[in-house]
């Protein structure tokens, strides 16, 4: 039997009496033109060629233009995942007067 365990909370994951949930993430590189206006005379495959043969190699260059990872998730991680995704600290909201 394969066993699972939570990547957040570290808590072996029962199959038998809970749900296991799967989050799967991709981060990559935005292909819109932004700001910066696309430059013609540029030559980008001479600008990867030269990456790949300096020392940051092919591996770093794929890793600044996608990630991707897979997450087992127990349900109460789950649940605090679904509701902040971003990891955000819950802001305190102070209550102020109006004077």
């Amino acid at each position: 039997m394969i066993h699972f365990t939570c990547d957040c909370c570290k808590r072996e994951i029962d199959l038998e009496h809970e749900i296991r949930y799967v989050v799967r993430m991709e981060v990559f590189a935005a292909a819109d033109a932004g700001e910066e206006a696309i430059d013609d005379d540029r030559d980008y495959l001479q600008e990867i060629e030269d990456m790949i043969t300096r020392d940051e190699g092919f591996d770093q260059l794929e890793e600044e233009v996608y990630q991707q990872a897979r997450f087992d998730l127990c349900s109460e991680c789950r649940d605090r995942f679904v509701n902040n995704p971003l990891g955000r600290a819950a802001q305190v909201e102070l209550g102020f007067s109006n004077n």
